[in-house]
């Protein structure tokens, strides 16, 4: 109980109200032109943003020009937007048993950081995939030889790119259940290329992880520490969860609405050994303003 109340009191300098001393941001729509986003995120008083760099549930690329990449760029550097962070299409599975779906998988993840290098986003979220028809190992080693082939001949250290491997709810068959596994696909790489972690707060939550006492959120974060490392963790996705811990269950619900509730994203932003991560809602739009409403949620946490 000691070590939480002593996170709680490591605060920075008072800020103005609408400054914060984190790097905060939502997930935000690129209609119109992914430069969109940043104009967007700005205006929902953001300073970092995630994106869709293509459409999440189609296998068909979207063809960025280079004035839209610039101008990204420009809104960025105006809007002190940073990092970006892409987060990877929802049908890629580098974990696929059947060859087919494998290769559409490695080829489209190649477009991905193809297209988060043209972007110079700094990050490119994937979750490590499915593993159905093999076994846990045998898919955990899968996604790292995917990753490996599909990045072969591209420098992604001279773009300034990192892929982060996304925990995950721990469904039948789903990879990244946990923190070691997790950990276990970076292992595998990171003498070969920039690659870390982004920890989501409703897949730990009902994957099995303690978020809600105080004394289990400072649990959770030591096996966090002890397995991947809280200096490998740049993206903090904050969204609360609609089911029970341990259930498994997917379902993201508004900051501070949910089951796990406000005091772990208090703690989370105000830990200073995760001061260098983004920290960025996909919580659901139910009505008009709930992005602006989780964003300015999430800012007033930190202390």
């Amino acid at each position: 109980m000691a070590r939480e109340q002593d996170i709680l009191r490591r605060r920075g300098p008072k800020r103005p109200p609408h400054l914060t001393s984190r790097r905060i941001g939502i997930h935000t729509s690129t209609a119109g032109g992914v430069f969109n986003a940043a104009e967007r995120a700005y205006r929902l008083g953001c300073n970092t943003l995630q994106i869709f760099s293509s459409s999440p549930r189609q296998w068909a690329p979207y063809e960025l020009s280079e004035l839209q990449c610039a101008e990204m760029s420009r809104l960025r550097a105006l809007y002190d937007l940073k990092p970006l962070v892409i987060h990877t299409n929802y049908l890629v599975n580098l974990a696929s048993s059947t060859e087919q779906f494998l290769q559409k998988s490695v080829e489209a993840f190649r477009g991905e950081v193809e297209r988060a290098l043209a972007l110079c986003a700094e990050y490119l979220v994937l979750h490590p995939g499915s593993y159905r028809g093999t076994n846990r190992e045998r898919g955990l080693l899968q996604t790292a030889a995917a990753i490996a082939a599909a990045t072969k001949d591209l420098d992604l250290a001279k773009g300034g790119l990192t892929i982060l491997i996304e925990n995950t709810a721990g469904s039948e068959f789903s990879l990244g259940g946990s923190f070691e596994q997790v950990a276990e696909v970076i292992d595998h790489l990171r003498s070969i290329l920039p690659i870390a972690a982004c920890i989501d707060t409703c897949h730990t939550h009902v994957a099995g992880y303690d978020l809600v006492s105080e004394e289990g959120i400072y649990h959770t974060l030591k096996q966090l520490d002890a397995t991947i490392g809280l200096n490998n963790v740049k993206v903090v996705h904050c969204n609360d969860a609609k089911a029970a811990r341990g259930s498994k269950l997917d379902r993201h619900q508004h900051i501070g609405k949910g089951m796990i509730g406000k005091q772990a994203f208090r703690i989370l932003l105000n830990d200073l050994r995760l001061a260098h991560a983004a920290f960025i809602a996909e919580t659901p739009i139910d009505k008009p303003g709930d992005d602006r409403r989780n964003v300015q949620a999430l800012k007033k946490l930190v202390q």
